[in-house]
Formats: C-alpha cells, structure tokens, sequence
C-alpha cells in the first residue's frame, strides 16, 4: 500500500562553508517515516523552485521543523536586529503562506521549534529575540558542549491546560522535554491557542483555534528519539492518523478527535 506523503521542510545550508544545499535533519525523516506510517519528502524551501499551491498537491501533510535560521522580524512588522540572528527568507515564503493555506484548507501540519514560531506568525503573531534576556525566563538554548544526546536530553517541563488538547492527546498535565531554542512567543497570533508552557512562561504547544485539520505545534524536538520517547510518539502518531485520513480523502476525522 502506498504511504501518503509528508513534505518535511528543509533548510538552505552550506556544506564546508561554500557548497549550498537544502537540509533536514535524518530524525525528522525517521519519525516520519518509522512513528508516523508516512513516506517523507524532503521540501527545498524556495519560492524560485516551489510553490505552495503545488506543494499541496504533491503532498498529504507537512513537518514544519526547527533550524537554525529564524524568521524574519519584518514577517510580523519589527526591524531586524542582531539579537534576531540569521535569516532564511526563502523558507518565509513558502511556509508562513502554506501554514495558511493549510489551516484554510484542512490540510495537516505538526510544527517543530521554528515551525512552531512560523504557525503563531503566519496567523498574525510576533516572537521575542532571545527568551533568555527576558526577565525570570531560563535560557531555553541548545547546551553548548556535550553529545547530541546530551543536547536532546529532557531539561524542563511543560505544563498543559488541564482538559485541553494536549492534555487528553498525552494523558498527562505535565511532560519533560527537551529545549533547543532562542526565540519564542511574544503575542499570540489569530485563533492561536496557546495550550502548553515551560515553568518560566514560556509558551511550549499550540494549535489554531476552529480549524478543520490537524495544527498541534510544540516549540521543543520530539523528532528526537521519537519511536521510544512517551510523549514524541503519541504526537507523531497522531500527526500520522491525520495524514492518512487526509489521504484516504476520509477527511480530518483523526485531527478533530484531538484538535
């Protein structure tokens, strides 16, 4: 049977510091491929070679995933400053108006880290800088030293709205995840909903209020470790039985369940 298509959002890169490629990261393409059932597709991100209205139709459901490049302040009407760090505006113009299109649509999404951030700013909303300048927030950033999997380690918790989406998607009121970010939410956008946070306020899992697919978004990794961690797999999962009922033309039966 043929697996429907999860297009996972890449990244310009440069390897060796001059050869440019559009990157993702392998645990994203295994997460969707080993916990979600789905065949992964990595997207170059890149309004000169893509568009959104064909991206939807090549494919069933999208990972919009972390990098290292932040959205642009400009997207959600601030100046751009060093403490915003690098940008990718290619990436901008595809996903900010597809995460559009999706919600209009029904078309299932998961956002990760920057894909979180570009979900709140593609329905209006704005992103502080640096979290960790802000008064009583930690520093959410990726552990400088140690073995990715020092990296990737649980380091705070997440506390969700009791009866909420996440809540009943995870059976838990509170999880531990790991923490690989500089930036985050400073306003909400249109119909966000923002349903889970760190101890510091920081806001942590999302979803777009009165829409039709799957929206849920988190701005930890859950690629990582995905097909063991207890909290990455459940949301995989999900994502995965929404992509498939979106495939099967069955509708967003599976994402309403949760959504």
């Amino acid at each position: 049977m043929t697996r429907p298509i999860v297009g996972i959002i890449g990244n310009m890169n440069l390897i060796n510091d001059e050869y440019p490629v559009h990157a993702g990261g392998v645990i994203n393409s295994e997460a969707v491929a080993q916990v979600s059932g789905c065949m992964p597709l990595l997207i170059p991100a890149d309004p000169r070679l893509v568009s959104v209205a064909e991206l939807m139709e090549a494919c069933d459901g999208f990972l919009l995933t972390g990098g290292r490049p932040n959205v642009h302040p400009e997207e959600y009407g601030e100046t751009a400053t060093e403490a915003h760090g690098a940008f990718d505006r290619c990436r901008d113009a595809i996903t900010l108006p597809l995460i559009r299109a999706c919600v209009e649509r029904g078309q299932p999404f998961l956002g990760v880290c920057r894909g979180f951030q570009e979900v709140n700013v593609a329905m209006g909303g704005t992103l502080y800088p640096e979290i960790r300048d802000l008064p009583g927030r930690m520093n959410h950033r990726m552990p400088p030293d140690g073995t990715l999997g020092e990296k990737f380690a649980l380091r705070h918790a997440v506390r969700f709205t009791e009866g909420g989406v996440f809540n009943g998607l995870f059976g838990a009121s509170e999880v531990m995840t790991n923490t690989l970010h500089g930036q985050g939410i400073k306003t909400e956008g249109r119909r966000i909903v923002v349903d889970g946070w760190a101890p510091d306020g920081t806001p942590e899992a999302l979803y777009v209020e009165g829409a039709t697919g799957f929206t849920l978004s988190v701005q930890w990794h859950p690629e990582w470790n995905a097909a063991a961690d207890p909290v990455s797999r459940p949301l995989f999962e999900a994502f995965g039985a929404a992509v498939h009922d979106w495939a099967a033309g069955a509708g967003t039966a599976s994402s309403r369940r949760i959504a």
